[in-house]
Order: C-alpha cells, then sequence, then structure tokens
C-alpha cells in the first residue's frame, strides 16, 4: 500500500513542476513548445484522476471500518497507533485532492493558452484581410 502512496506523491511532484512551468512567463515560441508538450502530456496524466478517486475510496472504506479507540479501555500505544493512522488517512486525502486539483489547472492553463493562441491567429488573419 505504501508504493501506491509514494507513486502518487511522485505525481503530484511532477504536477507541481508542470504547473510551475506552465504558468512561468517565457517567450512566446518557448510558451508555444511548453504548451504543446503539455498538451500531449495531459491525456496519459489524466489516468491520476482514476487513480486518486480509487486511493479516496479506500481511504472512506477503512475509515468506515476502523476500530475507534475512544474509549477508557484503550492503552496508550493502542490510542497513538489509532492517531498516527488518522493523520496517515488525512495526509493520503490531501495528497488525492491536491493531484486532482493540479491535473485540472494544468488542463485549464493549457486550454486558455491554446484559446489565446487561436485568437491571436484568427485576428492576425482578420488584419491581413
Amino acid at each position: 500500500m505504501a508504493l501506491q502512496w509514494m507513486i502518487l506523491a511522485c505525481v503530484v511532484a511532477v504536477e507541481a513542476a508542470v504547473a510551475a512551468l506552465v504558468t512561468l512567463p517565457a517567450p512566446r515560441a518557448v510558451r508555444g513548445q511548453i504548451v504543446a508538450l503539455t498538451s500531449l502530456l495531459l491525456q496519459p496524466m489524466a489516468s491520476v484522476i482514476p487513480f486518486a478517486a480509487f486511493q479516496l475510496l479506500d481511504i472512506y472504506w477503512k475509515k468506515e471500518h476502523r476500530l475507534m479507540c475512544t474509549s477508557e479501555i484503550c492503552t496508550a500505544e493502542e490510542r497513538i497507533r489509532f492517531e498516527k493512522s488518522m493523520f496517515k488517512a488525512q495526509r493520503n486525502v490531501i495528497l488525492c485532492v491536491s493531484a486532482c486539483l493540479l491535473y485540472w489547472c494544468i488542463y485549464r492553463v493549457v486550454k486558455y493558452n491554446k484559446d489565446i493562441k487561436a485568437l491571436e491567429e484568427t485576428e492576425k488573419r482578420l488584419k491581413e484581410e
């Protein structure tokens, strides 16, 4: 199970780097190449959405079926283990949500850049006529 979270953490790191790369100011030619490359990578990167959704469902199922340690009977060790598992689950939820949110941000930025390029080409063509 830890391998899945490590993969998702690496995907989030890559998405954050791509989001930073796409949003940084750059010359028009460089920006066009970055946007073109990123738009080619968007479709394979979309697989992160169902993967993160499955992980969220797994977290929810485990939360619903977790043994609660809230009574006086629990030892200190059991209480610490319960709290650590809750903190890990919260961290993993943040990881899944950030993976989906970063993908959406990259998609929108690339779409906006493509729309701007199309509008510039249309304006240029209309000026020539």
